[in-house]
């Protein structure tokens, strides 16, 4: 039973460090092997390719075009790693999350101008999303108002970054254009994908309880 509950509440931060991994083995492998063998243009996200190419709705992730792009992006899996590790979320939440993460990628698709994206931003916004939602659906008053005030900081965020203005913005102190879509792409599909587990794992557990009663 206790071995049970340890892997429940460690697959959380497990999924979001492998992530981590990932991306920087990519870095590191297209830095030293050079452009002619990158993999980084057979993984991204681009717009012309993606229907013949499904698979770039997951690789892009992993994908940073430069050392600044991928520390931010590393920090960011350790915070989102710790917030779901302190918040003691289990397989559920990261269940949601691991659907999120394409949703978010196919959702780019309706934002105009982008052409190709590379990065976990996206996915990194939907874990908070995913998460936040998971602390207010919580029983204890104080995980609700910590989801609460995460969610409405991050839609603010997102409120701030003006997307609709463009999906593609510059930002002062940043070497590379950020897509600010994929950070409200990612709060969407992270919002409804949690919303709609918990409904459905509600139905299922009310289904469940007049059988046990019998």
């Amino acid at each position: 039973m206790a071995s049970g509950l340890r892997l429940n509440l460690t697959a959380w931060p497990a999924a979001f460090l492998a992530l981590a991994a990932l991306s920087a083995l990519l870095f590191a492998h297209d830095a030293v092997r050079g452009p002619a063998a990158a993999w980084a243009p057979g993984l991204e996200w681009r717009a012309d390719s993606l229907w013949l190419q499904p698979w770039r709705l997951l690789t892009a992730a992993f994908v940073h075009y430069d050392l600044q792009h991928l520390w931010s992006n590393l920090a960011g899996c350790a915070v989102v790693a710790l917030f779901g590790w302190a918040g003691r979320l289990g397989r559920r939440a990261t269940l949601a999350a691991a659907l999120a993460w394409p949703l978010t990628h196919a959702l780019l698709l309706w934002a105009p101008g982008l052409a190709r994206y590379g990065g976990l931003s996206g996915v990194l916004h939907a874990a908070v999303a995913v998460a936040a939602v998971a602390l207010m659906l919580q029983d204890a008053r104080l995980q609700r108002v910590v989801g609460a005030a995460v969610w409405s900081g991050l839609v603010l965020k997102v409120l701030l970054e003006v997307p609709w203005t463009g999906a593609v913005q510059t930002v002062p102190g940043w070497d590379i254009p950020v897509a600010v879509a994929a950070h409200a792409a990612g709060l969407a599909c992270g919002t409804g994908v949690m919303i709609g587990m918990a409904c459905v794992t509600r139905r299922a557990e009310a289904r469940r309880r007049p059988r046990a009663r019998q």
